[in-house]
């Protein structure tokens, strides 16, 4: 990355700051749980064949709230079947919340937490060692292969850790989305040398598909009010042009003529709507399941 720009993933603490914003100014959540609690309960219901003890693993989990909302839908689907829940999360910060929600939350007599606060890397090196034979029914990757070292190879090894009947989600922005048209254009500007940070879905087909790997594939729809980010000092439109941009600071300490160059691409038609007055992007989404 330049000089000038800091990457807004190397303080979590900002990250997530930034991150709250476009949640609230975004319907990401909503999208998902309306996917986890509609086409994801029958491939839910079809884990497990009768086991006493369901094994899931969500990773980079962030707050909770995803993963508190699948555990639901595992246990209406298998009521009588505990649920071993394993937690990936690089984040401090997140943990902590997740933690909090979770004790804040009923109903999760039957299900036990591991907390792993480190990275997928991280995690893969010490499950090796702690964990080499066990095997999960339920494996869960919701916006976090933009933050691992090598997407494909950790696909592949969380595809490996499936029951024969396990499943992986996978959920990333569309590679015909806002998003990938904002990587594409200033990717490398924002200091998006590394590809993975910049992944998107269209990249993951083509991954899997070049190695004949089979996946069932939904469409999610999702938007996101980017007004603020057009009012130079609004407090959140500039957390959430840190989020756009993954750059802490972007307006401050970018060129102006980036800056300009991006708020531009922004209000442009193939990225964003203009709705009464409001300027709404293109947050749509992907999601793949994986077999063994």
């Amino acid at each position: 990355m330049a000089a000038s720009l800091t990457s807004l993933v190397d303080d979590l603490s900002k990250y997530g700051e930034s991150f709250q914003v476009f949640l609230d100014s975004s319907s990401e959540h909503q999208t998902i749980k309306s996917f986890i609690n509609g086409p994801l309960t029958n491939i839910l219901a079809s884990i497990g064949e009768g086991k006493p003890t369901l094994n899931v693993l969500g990773v980079g989990s962030g707050s909770g709230e995803i993963d508190l909302e699948i555990i639901r839908q595992i246990q209406l689907r298998h009521p009588e079947a505990k649920v071993d829940n394993e937690v990936v999360e690089p984040s401090s910060d997140m943990l902590d919340k997740y933690k909090d929600l979770v004790s804040k939350t009923s109903d999760l007599d039957q299900v036990t937490f591991t907390w792993n606060n480190m990275k997928a890397s991280e995690f893969e090196k010490t499950w090796k060692e702690r964990n080499p034979d066990k095997k999960m029914d339920f494996i869960h990757m919701i916006q976090a292969l933009y933050y691992v070292e090598d997407p494909e190879s950790a696909i592949l090894f969380f595809q490996s850790l499936l029951q024969k009947n396990g499943k992986l989600l996978l959920i990333l922005v569309s590679g015909e989305g806002s998003w990938a048209k904002l990587w594409k254009t200033f990717g490398t500007l924002f200091g998006k040398n590394d590809t993975s940070q910049s992944v998107t879905m269209g990249d993951i087909k083509s991954l899997l598909d070049s190695r004949g790997v089979p996946y069932q594939k939904y469409q999610l729809p999702s938007r996101m009010d980017i007004t603020s980010c057009f009012t130079p000092g609004d407090e959140k439109g500039e957390l959430l042009l840190d989020f756009l941009t993954e750059v802490q600071g972007f307006r401050k300490s970018a060129p102006p003529e980036l800056t300009a160059a991006v708020l531009d691409l922004l209000r442009r038609p193939d990225c964003s709507k203009e709705e009464d007055g409001r300027v709404i992007f293109n947050n749509n989404l992907e999601a793949l399941l994986l077999n063994p």
